[in-house]
């Protein structure tokens, strides 16, 4: 599948120079700030193939509710979509930070952002909150600023 390592401040120039490629187009480089690359490598993940970054998982553990965790912001190549490389992502950080007594990890997504949505849910996370329904799934509205609705989630581990 490939070999996952801990993310280090040098992967910010792989990432950001594939990530709007690998969203289709959509810009989402200024929503994956360096910063995530330089301050929370513990619990974030590259996984590599071949050399290559095929996939990355930035998450941090909670400042204010030490008991959680969040995932910020997860890619994966969109040839390996499917191969369970986010699956296998995703635990190893479940893990990580069950290991430093987290219990429950939090993320968002667009609610436009199906495979998201889908994928989330196949893994056992929970939609919460919302106070509007799009697409038979709860929606925060203006969750990130006027007309930026997300979908919140939710899991515990």
């Amino acid at each position: 599948m490939g070999q996952i390592r801990n993310a280090n401040e040098q992967d910010y120039t792989k990432v950001i120079a594939v990530i709007n490629d690998w969203w289709g187009g959509r810009q989402m480089s200024d929503m994956l700030p360096k910063l995530f690359f330089v301050h929370f490598q513990p619990t974030s993940f590259v996984m590599e193939a071949e050399g290559e970054i095929i996939a990355f998982l930035i998450g941090f553990l909670s400042q204010t509710k030490p008991e959680e965790a969040y995932i910020h912001f997860v890619g994966v190549h969109p040839d390996r979509r499917g191969d369970g490389v986010g699956k296998e992502l995703y635990q190893m950080f479940f893990k990580e930070v069950k290991l430093r007594g987290c219990h429950t990890v939090r993320c968002i997504t667009s609610p436009v952002n199906k495979g998201s949505i889908q994928f989330h849910s196949k893994l056992g996370f929970e939609v919460e909150e919302g106070d509007k329904i799009v697409d038979g799934v709860r929606v925060t509205t203006n969750y990130d600023g006027h007309g930026n609705d997300r979908v919140q989630f939710v899991i515990r581990i």
